[in-house]
């Protein structure tokens, strides 16, 4: 359980984030703004409280950090911003976003400091993950990886072979956590094509599931500790609102990958105060 101390710097923390977001996709007039709402609070809960980090690669605890694959890669607006508040570079880089030649390209590439694995192409990070899994564990290495897939790409067949390989490989130091916004690009996942009973589904394939409200910081952290200290695999499926924070592009589809115009990033930041 999280300090009163903890949850208001963290509060402070994803306000800055989705403020960063904003400001990222509107300077590039590109960019996804809804998922990188959506998944805010676990990322700032995640990388600030859940990770263990190391800077440089000179750091003698450098290979013992945690490892983490964006494998929803559109949402690098967040990514990069949880990235800048650790010191992986300046914040004012994150004015670069989508530029020609920034380190912070529309997904995220090994370019940019603190980032693990290239990703964008979706239904692959899962695999990525557990191979790295695999290589810690052959190396009796202690470090923990994350993996934050988007619950569209869960309509991918190689999720669903991931999924068997972490089960088969007791890859209980991966953590899966799964951005269940209800909302892809087409529309609402139950009309493309639906993943419900989804905790049902990934119990089947002998996995531990823990449900959770994907913006109550409480809850994010006590899931991700727990999980860390299992026996068997553990995804998370943190249940949350695309848009979240802004009224005017919650549950709204149609923020998926649209850059606001200027009367609307004035509205969105304003409401960010």
């Amino acid at each position: 359980m999280l300090t009163n101390e903890e949850l208001k710097e963290l509060e402070k923390l994803s306000l800055e984030n989705r403020r960063n977001i904003i400001e990222m996709v509107y300077t590039a007039k590109s960019g996804h703004i809804g998922g990188s709402l959506s998944s805010c609070d676990i990322m700032t809960v995640l990388f600030h409280k859940c990770m263990k980090h190391s800077l440089s690669k000179s750091d003698e605890n450098y290979k013992y950090r945690d490892r983490f694959v964006l494998s929803k890669g559109h949402v690098s607006p967040i990514y990069y911003s949880v990235l800048a508040q650790l010191g992986f570079f300046e914040k004012d880089e994150l004015k670069t976003f989508r530029a020609l030649g920034s380190r912070l390209q529309g997904h995220p590439s090994l370019w940019t400091p603190g980032v693990e694995v290239a990703t964008g192409s979706l239904g692959q990070g899962l695999s990525m993950a557990s191979g790295i899994a695999i290589a810690l564990k052959i190396d009796k290495n202690p470090a923990h990886v994350f993996v934050l897939l988007g619950d569209g790409e869960l309509q991918e067949g190689n999720i669903w072979e991931g999924f068997m390989q972490v089960a088969h490989r007791k890859l209980n130091n991966l953590i899966t956590i799964i951005d269940r916004n209800r909302l892809q690009i087409d529309g609402c996942t139950e009309d493309i094509m639906s993943l419900d009973s989804l905790s049902d589904k990934i119990r089947a394939f002998n996995l531990d599931v823990i449900e959770i409200d994907g913006h109550d910081y409480n809850q994010i952290y006590d899931a991700i500790e727990k999980a860390k200290t299992s026996e068997t695999p553990v995804v998370i499926i943190a249940n949350t609102i695309k848009g979240k924070g802004v009224s005017f592009m919650e549950n709204n589809a149609g923020w998926h990958g649209t850059a606001p115009k200027k009367d609307e990033y004035e509205r969105a930041m304003q409401e960010l105060q």
